[in-house]
């Protein structure tokens, strides 16, 4: 896995000392063991918030994290396979279940190295019957509809005192008995979306936040604006929306703003986002928003159905992550695999709730735009122009700083830096900013290619740019400018 900034976020001033002796000392600890496991190709916010919500040990964590990406590649093969037969997945701890209509798909799966579950229904068919019943039943009574893969049956949460108006409904549509459960729910679902000012990014008054970066902007929470609508931190416009029905959107950003493939752990870093393959029923996910920061659960289901006042939404990732008003339109995340935006739920992160995500490959393609990924950056076809220049060369693992030490200073506005690394290694460009005593990285380009541009608009300060020969060795150049 990608790391997702230079060394760590901070840099004390006594830079590349300091730097290089913590370094070492953690190389050493490293080679003479240790009985927790390195979690340095983690994202620093991840594990630790999977110790936190799911009450895992740090070796847990990491054993549960390999073990569903494991799970989830052997998962979406067999489905492939299965085709028709194919009745829903689950994890339960390192063993993959996977339910099938017959005993010829259920030899298949065993021969896949799963568990097979022979059910009378498939999952196409159970998703029509969810559909259905959800269309039977009056709108202001239903919370939200899934298949439980486990029970091969529908589920309906419903409000209080509503079930046998719900079940009528539900009986007059023609759906069969006990194919449908009827769950009583103490609490409405709504979207997290609310007018406190805070990060992320504005509508107006209100404050939503931004799911993943893509093709010039970034997808979000359809409910967060309408197409038309203006945004601010980032500026840009919706230029797609749908909700209710789906609850997706694309903001179109300004060209000064520069998508990174990368999500906020709330921690002091980011998380590097590789792709968009979808988990399996019982995955670990983990969700970020501008609200209540980074946290963790499991997919409970798929292809939810759910009930707002604005009306209904379909096609859910349903988990038990907890989130709250503001969080809408945050990115969920599977390990490094964008799995959803933060539509709406119940409950809070005090007490812990239900969460629905609308699947991210959705509104990918409703705006006709592509996930960025790899911690985000454009790649320059050559270093010149640029105010000023500079060059060097690094062997493998090291790094220096540029125009030095002590940085650069600039006024508030916009800096550009480029990076042209030798061809062949994988070369990073971070810019940091002075702050009390200790440098932070605001910006970074960290492709997986030698070459690497950031575009940064900030406040003015001392600035410095480090250029981190992540793997490979050898000469480079590159130059930067700043614009009030």
């Amino acid at each position: 896995m990608r790391r997702t900034s230079f060394r760590a976020i901070t840099v004390a001033t006594a830079a590349a000392t300091l730097l290089a002796a913590s370094i070492t000392a953690a190389t050493a600890g490293a080679a003479a063991g240790s009985d927790k496991p390195d979690v340095s190709g983690y994202a620093p916010g991840m594990v630790a918030a999977m110790e936190r919500d799911l009450g895992l040990t740090t070796a847990q964590a990491v054993d549960r994290i390999k073990t569903d990406e494991a799970l989830s590649e052997k998962q979406h093969a067999i489905a492939k396979a299965l085709d028709q037969g194919y009745a829903g997945a689950w994890v339960d701890g390192t063993e993959l279940f996977v339910a099938v209509t017959d005993k010829a798909g259920a030899a298949e799966v065993r021969a896949a190295g799963a568990t097979a579950v022979t059910v009378d229904k498939s999952l196409s068919k159970l998703d029509r019957l969810a559909a259905k019943a959800f269309r039977a039943a009056p709108d202001a009574e239903v919370a939200g509809a899934y298949v439980d893969v486990e029970s091969n049956t529908v589920v309906m949460e419903v409000a209080e005192g509503a079930k046998a108006s719900v079940a009528a409904a539900v009986e007059q549509a023609g759906i069969p008995a006990g194919s449908v459960s009827l769950v009583e729910v103490a609490e409405m679902p709504r979207t997290f979306i609310n007018v406190i000012g805070g990060n992320a990014y504005y509508i107006g008054g209100s404050r939503c936040s931004v799911g993943f970066a893509a093709t010039s902007g970034f997808v979000t929470a359809g409910h967060c604006g309408n197409v038309g609508n203006t945004t601010t931190s980032p500026s840009g416009t919706f230029r797609t929306s749908s909700f209710p029905g789906n609850d997706y959107a694309y903001v179109n950003t300004g060209t000064d703003d520069t998508p990174i493939g990368a999500v906020n752990n709330y921690n002091g870093g980011t998380v590097n986002v590789a792709g968009s393959t979808a988990a399996a029923v019982g995955a670990t996910v983990c969700r970020s928003g501008s609200t209540t920061g980074w946290h963790c659960g499991t997919i409970q289901a798929l292809n939810a159905s759910v009930t707002y006042a604005e009306g209904t939404v379909n096609g859910l990732i349903r988990t038990n992550v907890c989130a709250e008003p503001g969080d809408s339109g945050g990115s969920l995340l599977a390990g490094t695999q964008a799995q959803g935006m933060t539509s709406g739920g119940s409950g809070n992160c005090s007490s812990g709730g239900t969460t629905y995500f609308n699947p991210v490959n959705e509104a990918l393609s409703a705006a006709g735009v592509s996930l960025v990924t790899g911690g985000g950056g454009t790649t320059p076809t050559g270093c010149t122009g640029e105010e000023t220049a500079f060059s060097g060369s690094l062997s493998s693992g090291g790094y220096a700083f540029k125009p030095g030490a002590t940085g650069f200073s600039a006024l508030t506005g916009t800096i550009e830096g480029c990076l042209d690394g030798p061809s062949g290694a994988d070369f990073d460009l971070y810019l940091q900013k002075a702050s009390n005593g200790s440098w932070t990285t605001v910006a970074q380009g960290i492709t997986s290619s030698p070459d690497e541009s950031v575009t940064y608009s900030g406040t003015s300060g001392t600035y410095r740019w480090v250029v981190d020969a992540y793997s490979g060795s050898g000469s480079y150049t590159g130059g930067y400018s700043t614009t009030p």
